[in-house]
């Protein structure tokens, strides 16, 4: 990996993904803490969740923003301003005196989180291409993916000797320790002759020129797409697990953690077999066990059928998305060195959007039926499959018989 040795490898990879892992730490460490929020500051439900909305809004505005200014800027000054404020919104969450301030520094704290997911994923375009990328994000998401499994426990655990006031400040510690291996754990990445113009304008035509190119675009929309698939797994599962099924919260956070797995077990597969098979390849399959698992889950959840029938196809659905996500991010950021930031930033936000939109559907027929969940996963399967064709395939076709013309 460009001469560089595999245990200096094996540490930047672990430093990034703990920058990934601040959206999850972000927006699930506090979530055991909403009815104690609630009672402390006498409020709804409904306003503390809303709490969670600024949270998202703030990791996926601030994606696009950080990941621009990271191609003007460089990545590590944006990226020590963005852990200085992160801190510093985390203090505030942890001392506010209502819920309307509690909501909007929650934004401010999740527009500065995103820049911990976006520049790192930069970071690592700028310094590998091809498959050392691949096997590099494979890494980078063996720690992005255990925050969501670690993140509610590790609220729990500082919920059983503190108040929802000691997550805050546990927080703002993560963001100190972040802030300190910014500054003196990690360098520059982007050569000052390879940034790009200081202009909004310019920067608005970058993601112009970004969604105008259809290989990329089919990427991106086939990642984010199936991750959209995951957003719907995590609303619709409480439910369908404990409700029709009788799960205890003990069993239900083990089923939860085992999908967690999945995931982990995904990316893991592309990265250590990239060099074997083409990301293409991966990307492929990853697709088609996601048809595969969501049609299973889909008939499952008509028929009614046992638990382990509902857990076994969700679990290598969970896993499909970490086969697609890792095969997909590095083709689509192969040929975008030169806005590295601007691409990951909308590879990041993405999924959010789309995540947003599917999540409420799930419930759309009750608690009571698996069955939105069934229809759900396959529609974003069978959209996912259809971006990469009309978008990916038809467009090397295209391109292909160009040369052959030519």
């Amino acid at each position: 990996m460009k001469n560089k040795n595999s245990q200096n490898v094996f540490k930047l990879a672990m430093l990034l993904g703990i920058f990934s892992t601040l959206g999850p730490f972000t927006i699930d460490m506090y979530l055991p803490a909403f009815p104690e929020i609630v009672k402390q500051f006498d409020t709804s439900a409904s306003l503390v969740q809303l709490s969670l909305t600024a949270c998202l809004l703030g990791l996926g505005i601030g994606q696009l923003v950080m990941g621009s200014l990271s191609d003007v800027y460089g990545r590590r000054n944006p990226l020590l301003i963005a852990m200085a404020a992160y801190v510093a919104a985390s203090l505030a969450c942890a001392i506010s005196p209502t819920i309307g301030l509690l909501i909007a520094f929650r934004f401010v704290q999740g527009f500065a989180a995103a820049a911990g997911i976006v520049i790192s994923r930069a970071i690592a375009r700028d310094l590998y291409s091809g498959h050392e990328l691949t096997k590099f994000f494979s890494m980078l998401l063996l720690v992005g993916n255990l925050g969501p499994l670690v993140a509610p426990v590790s609220g729990s655990g500082v919920l059983s000797f503190s108040t929802w006031i000691g997550v805050f400040i546990a927080l703002a510690l993560l963001g100190i320790y972040l802030l300190i291996m910014t500054k003196w754990g990690l360098q520059e990445t982007l050569p000052a002759d390879l940034r790009r113009p200081s202009n909004f304008m310019e920067q608005l035509r970058n993601y112009g020129s970004l969604l105008q190119d259809r290989q990329f675009l089919g990427y991106m929309l086939a990642q984010g797409i199936m991750i959209a698939g995951v957003f719907a797994y995590v609303s619709g599962t409480p439910f369908i697990y404990q409700n029709i099924y009788g799960a205890s919260p003990t069993v239900f956070a083990l089923l939860f953690a085992s999908n967690g797995i999945s995931l982990i077990i995904g990316s893991q597969l592309v990265g250590r077999m990239s060099h074997r098979v083409s990301e293409q390849a991966f990307l492929l399959l990853g697709l088609g066990l996601a048809l595969l698992a969501s049609v299973t889950v889909l008939i499952v959840g008509i028929v009614h059928g046992p638990l382990v029938a509902l857990v076994i196809p969700l679990f290598i659905f969970v896993a499909s998305i970490g086969i697609t996500s890792t095969a997909a991010f590095p083709l689509a950021m192969e040929s975008q060195g030169h806005m590295a930031g601007s691409a990951a930033a909308l590879l990041g936000v993405v999924p959010f959007l789309l995540g947003a939109v599917v999540s409420p559907l799930v419930g759309i027929a009750g608690e009571d039926t698996a069955v939105p969940l069934g229809v759900i996963i396959l529609l974003t399967s069978l959209a996912a499959l259809l971006a990469y064709y009309l978008l990916v395939r038809r467009s090397s076709r295209t391109a292909a018989q160009v040369r052959h013309i030519a």
